[in-house]
């Protein structure tokens, strides 16, 4: 039936657009108009207020488990007083919510703190040192691309923020990405100091590969500077089903569609990572609404989740293909140069010349 309807108002859309001509002012908003009229229908169908299982990291859907508690108490420990200065090192696989708690850290920060947030440290030293100033406030005119005008402003930011009772807190996110010499830059920055205390508190988010360059030789002397160490795992089964039932919750459903069998293949195809658990549970949810039900089942998560998940039996298959297109592509062109011999072999009025 939706698909019924949606054909329609697709077709309908097609062919006003094939009247009017490819306008792009009048394409976008009744994309727009498409898509809105389907969101809302979904919703209605689930009694939704919102979609619950946006990608997006709304703070309002946020389902902090055990060792979310405890990630997200090592970052503020490293904020606090509770931390003697260094580094604090927080590395997930990707999709297990680094970011979120991140964004949690900043919401509950002191208010005696300055943050500088790197989103992107693909940067070479000195861009990271004027990215690093830019975040703090610092006038920076006439020291950029000179390394040691930006650590001396930098400095004299510092001292004059310890002096006024404040911390700065440099937190770098995907520091997986810095190259070696970045992360030397950063590790000299926590020479910035008086005689009690550093200057800057420094926190990496990273995936599984920054332990594995922070255990580098030519990078120890950054390693022992790391106060705390918190590697973030997938949810378990049972905090996947609290996860969902919290997200439906929140978005103001009160019938949980769920059944018991389709959250055990969520959790076994998302492997407890909560970002791929909202991308196969909406997409399970969507099909549900497609075939006008009310309950989402394994048969449904499995759709879902072949429909989103790369397999290996995929790319076997398309392998496969391709080895047999070209086979009978091959056979094909032998037959067919057999068939021009043999044709002209037996045209009328050609002479055979056979040679002594």
């Amino acid at each position: 039936m939706y698909r019924c309807r949606r054909r329609s108002l697709t077709g309908e859309l097609c062919s006003s657009l094939r009247a009017r001509g490819p306008s792009y002012a009048f394409v976008k908003p009744a994309l727009y108009w498409l898509f809105t009229i389907v969101d809302r229908m979904f919703l209605e169908h689930f009694q939704l207020r919102e979609p619950p299982f946006s990608i997006s990291p709304d703070p309002r859907f946020v389902f902090l488990s055990d060792r979310h508690r405890d990630a997200l108490a090592h970052l503020l420990y490293g904020v606090g007083q509770g931390s003697s200065g260094g580094f604090v090192q927080l590395t997930g696989e990707v999709g297990t919510g680094k970011t979120t708690l991140c964004r949690l850290l900043l919401e509950q920060l002191p208010v005696n703190t300055r943050v500088a947030l790197i989103l992107n440290p693909m940067l070479s030293p000195i861009e990271l040192l004027e990215a690093i100033g830019k975040e703090l406030h610092i006038p920076l005119r006439g020291k950029q691309g000179h390394q040691k005008r930006l650590i001396d402003a930098l400095n004299v930011y510092l001292l004059q923020a310890y002096a006024e009772g404040l911390r700065v807190v440099l937190i770098i996110d995907e520091a997986q990405n810095l190259s070696a010499e970045a992360l030397e830059q950063v590790r000299l920055l926590t020479n910035l100091e008086t005689n009690t205390q550093k200057l800057l508190q420094i926190i990496l988010l990273g995936q599984p590969e920054l332990r594995d360059l922070l255990a580098r030789r030519d990078l120890r002397q950054l390693s022992q500077r790391i106060t705390a160490r918190f590697h973030l795992t997938p949810l378990d089964e049972t905090e996947t089903q609290q996860y969902l039932r919290h997200r439906y919750a929140v978005a103001g459903g009160s019938q949980f569609p769920f059944a018991a069998d389709a959250i055990r293949a969520l959790f076994a195809y998302s492997k407890g990572i909560p970002r791929l658990l909202n991308i196969i549970a909406d997409r399970a949810l969507l099909a549900a609404y497609v075939h006008e039900n009310h309950v989402v089942d394994k048969r449904l998560v499995s759709l879902a989740a072949k429909e989103i998940l790369p397999t290996r039996n995929h790319d076997k298959l398309w392998r496969l293909a391709t080895w047999l297109s070209a086979a009978v592509l091959a056979a094909a062109m032998g037959f067919a140069i057999q068939y021009y011999f043999e044709s002209n072999a037996n045209e009328p009025g050609v002479e055979h010349v056979t040679h002594p």
